[in-house]
């Protein structure tokens, strides 16, 4: 049974014209952690990815793909790492659903341009930072 209705579907291919570059989404999973949600990313990523020829799919499995996991930082499951021309640090945890779910598109969206849809107010006050700041949002269902 499919995760995306036709109506969402639809949505997002008129959203993923704005794609200006390939992505690759790596999703990590491990069937024996939490194997219905990894089951449930894996398939919501293969759906998304379906409505762009613009984006392909990578699954690891995090138990044996170590070394990829230490590489993009990945320690949990489900896990997706969203990649343009090169890895801008984005990742989801847990399944993107609900609300979550506008943001992997935009995600996806960002990451193939490789420019931050940001008001030149807000890249000045980045590019003033004195250090990386590592953002993390978390989310609960609704």
């Amino acid at each position: 049974m499919p995760i995306l209705s036709a109506r969402d579907q639809d949505a997002v291919r008129k959203e993923f014209e704005r794609i200006a570059g390939a992505v690759k989404l790596v999703v990590f999973s491990q069937s024996l952690a939490a194997p219905e949600l990894c089951q449930q990313n894996e398939q919501l990523v293969r759906e998304v990815a379906e409505l762009s020829d613009k984006i392909t799919v990578e699954v690891l499995n995090l138990a044996i793909d170590r070394e990829r996991a230490e590489a993009y930082g990945v320690d949990q499951v489900p896990a997706i790492v969203v990649e343009g021309s090169r890895d801008w640090g984005i990742r989801f945890y847990g399944v993107p659903l609900g609300y979550e779910f506008s943001n992997l598109i935009d995600a996806i969206i960002v990451a193939s341009t490789g420019e931050p849809t940001l008001s030149e107010e807000t890249l000045a006050s980045l590019r003033a930072l004195a250090s990386d700041v590592d953002i993390k949002v978390f989310s609960t269902p609704t």
